[in-house]
């Protein structure tokens, strides 16, 4: 039997058609997909951008192959540095890889009658498993799961497929593994990420005018993130775009590599199912398996939402609620989950009928749809839960019997450290996103309408839930990683309603000063400030050249009050005891223009209830549906730049600030990706 070797990409196109032509068939069998990604692959191009990894983190290897018309894979192998990682490997003594201790099988998915391939090579019948549509009907999708390479530098991968005439398909891309200096000093045992989700630099200026107030052209005082010793900018692109969403914007950061839009610790694949992507470890895997350290997740949206999600969950669609919570427990074995706290109960509330119609009454919004089942592959290769698609889950009992303290809200969440301060704590304070600061500190104030609308009128503030989690994560003596992010900063950007981000910004940096004085104390700490992308192009345009009364009595004169340059002068806010403005409303208000803008009537003046959030369950009535009816009938319509009711994220690099045990690091320009080396050098190797 003669073999012929068949290239996808990697070598040049007409090769890989000469090479058809010789076999006598009309289109040439390919490898159309090798993961993890590289330039080598597309293009064949020796370039610097590369998938990149630390020593040891783990990282499943793929490849789609699309074999001749009627032919079928039989046997495979991935092949890194001529070393099969089928097979254990030895390099002067030195057992470098074994795969035997992470593979039992491998999965490939074919059109209608599915393929399974097994660690040796040998096809086994199978069904069940569906591709996405556009590939040939034999295409054959194959994950060698949960690889690691501990050997610093670039390593070239081959992919092998064979089909069950002899011809054999390859191709051949490659990825780095970036070295840790293990002779650097002190390493930080704890790291606080805070994620001001959508804030750019516009949004932080805009919180210390307000909060800080400037006298003689200076400010008066620095935000606890403006004190920070070190700053760099990042840049935000993701894997298919140069504006990210959320999902890639933070887990780019956490890591080491680049996600598509929608996207949360996985590359895209061939096979529809959202759970079953090629993964790569997180940092909080990759410390805890390492280490020992907890993990701590503390956030003002839903639970489920795609930052929080984005520090240990592994799917393709950032909108698989169900799984995602899931997730979150059934593999807290592999991150370290120690804290959850933020809103999103809906999730895990038991919702027996699986019925979208009628509401469930308790607000529960599992569903089958969005919840997860594995296969051997990931379970075997990754050590993880199977999963199961079951809606009527009482997840925040399961939390409960595996010895999280609960907190239902504010008082709840005070009273979980009567009896001492828990080792594992759960706080779930709302159906879905919880309720702005402009709003929660109203209710504090004693106007409670719009969190009595909302039905959660005892919701704790960042720096309450922070100063919880620090105290329940410090308690382990390998240290934590832990996430805090103000989430609406960029949910209210996006609605373009500026006196409830700008006190989310407040609210944020109230929790970043609890966390800078926690590192004080713990000086093996480090503290980051930034955000996963900027929203909305805020700019901060000038200030109202009328008082706040004028702009009451009459609205529709918007247009023509906005004073620039020196028309602007200094607004002057007036802060209360809280650390919050007793109002956003003065004479001379700040005013915000916005650069990726949908259409939106503007007044200037605060909306009394903030504007429809579609993910609660059950939404206030008097909420507008959105940015583009808010004002109508009052103010002036300002037309906007980007489609539909929202304004958008945008590609402007972000800052990031540093404080503590290895600070120094974060000087410059430097990608998102670039961030989880830094930290990881920080954790396992010290700082110099």
């Amino acid at each position: 039997m003669s073999f012929v070797s068949r290239s996808g990409r990697g070598l040049p196109l007409l090769t890989a058609a000469v090479l058809g032509l010789l076999a006598g068939d009309a289109f040439a069998a390919r490898i159309s997909r090798l993961t993890p990604p590289s330039e080598l692959f597309a293009s064949g191009e020796e370039s610097p951008v590369i998938a990149r990894f630390l020593p040891g983190q783990r990282f499943d290897l793929q490849m789609t192959i699309e074999p001749d018309p009627g032919r079928t894979i039989v046997s495979f192998d991935f092949i890194v540095d001529d070393q099969s990682t089928l097979r254990p490997f030895w390099v002067d003594g030195e057992l470098i890889h074994d795969p035997r201790a992470t593979l039992t099988s491998t999965i490939t998915e074919t059109g209608p009658a599915a393929t399974c391939i097994a660690a040796s090579g040998r096809t086994t019948g199978a069904s069940g498993c569906t591709l996405v549509a556009g590939l040939a009907g034999n295409a054959t999708v194959i994950s060698r799961r949960a690889y690691s390479n501990s050997r610093a530098g670039v390593h070239t991968l081959r992919a092998i497929a064979r089909q069950d005439d002899g011809t054999t398909i390859t191709a051949t891309g490659n990825f780095e593994i970036v070295g840790i200096d293990a002779e650097s000093g002190q390493v930080a045992k704890n790291i606080v990420i805070f994620l001001g989700d959508g804030m750019g630099a516009a949004h932080r200026t805009a919180a210390r005018i307000v909060s800080r107030g400037y006298a003689q052209g200076k400010a008066k005082g620095l935000l606890a993130m403006d004190t920070f010793p070190n700053t760099g900018m990042v840049m935000t692109a993701s894997l298919n775009s140069i504006v990210t969403d959320s999902a890639p914007g933070m887990q780019n950061y956490v890591t080491g590599n680049k996600a598509n839009n929608n996207e949360e610790g996985v590359w895209p694949d061939d096979t529809r199912d959202a759970f079953d992507n090629p993964r790569y470890e997180y940092l909080s895997e990759y410390l805890h398996n390492l280490q020992g350290k907890s993990l701590g997740v503390v956030t003002t949206a839903d639970v489920f939402d795609a930052t929080p999600a984005s520090m240990a969950i592994h799917t393709s669609a950032r909108g698989n609620g169900t799984g995602i919570v899931d997730q979150f427990f059934d593999d807290r074995d592999q991150s370290g989950l120690a804290v959850l706290l933020g809103g999103g109960r809906k999730w895990f509330l038991p919702n027996p009928s699986d019925s979208t119609s009628p509401q469930p009454v308790n607000g529960s919004q599992r569903r089958k749809s969005n919840d997860y089942v594995l296969g051997d592959d990931i379970v075997n290769g990754w050590g993880v839960a199977r999963g199961a698609l079951d809606p009527e889950r009482d997840l925040i009992a399961e939390f409960r019997d595996a010895g999280f303290r609960y907190a239902a809200d504010k008082s709840g969440l005070d009273a979980a450290f009567n009896a001492g301060t828990p080792d594992k704590l759960l706080g779930l304070f709302s159906y879905s996103n919880m309720n702005v600061a402009y709003d929660k500190i109203a209710g504090r104030r004693g106007d409670t309408a719009v969190v009595d609308a909302f039905g959660f009128p005892d919701q704790p503030m960042l720096d309450e839930m922070t100063d919880a989690a620090l105290k329940v994560l410090s308690k382990n003596p390998n240290g934590f990683v832990a996430l805090i992010e103000g989430a609406s900063i960029d949910k209210q950007a996006h609605l373009m309603d500026t006196d409830r981000w700008t006190l989310e910004v407040i609210e944020l940096d109230r929790a970043i000063a609890v966390a800078k004085r926690f590192a004080e104390r713990n000086p093996d700490t480090l503290v980051l400030v930034t955000a996963d992308h900027e929203c909305s192009g805020a700019a901060i345009i000038g200030a109202a050249t009328v008082s706040a009364a004028t702009l009451e009595a009459d609205p529709d004169a918007g247009k023509g009050v906005v004073g620039i340059y020196e028309a602007a002068r200094f607004p002057k806010y007036t802060m209360a005891e809280d650390g919050y403005p007793e109002t956003t409303h003065v004479d001379g208000k700040m005013l915000i223009g916005y650069g990726a803008n949908a259409d939106r009537y503007e007044t200037w003046l605060p909306s009394r209830f903030p504007t429809r959030d579609t993910q609660q369950p059950f939404p206030p009535s008097q909420s507008p549906a959105n940015p583009s009816v808010r004002n109508e009938g009052a103010g002036y319509l300002v037309t906007g730049q980007v489609p539909g009711d929202q304004a958008a994220h945008t590609a402007t690099d972000i800052p990031l600030s540093a404080y503590g045990r290895g600070a120094h690091h974060f000087n410059g320009v430097f990608d998102n990706t670039d961030v989880f080396f830094k930290i990881g050098q920080i954790a396992v190797g010290g700082a110099d």
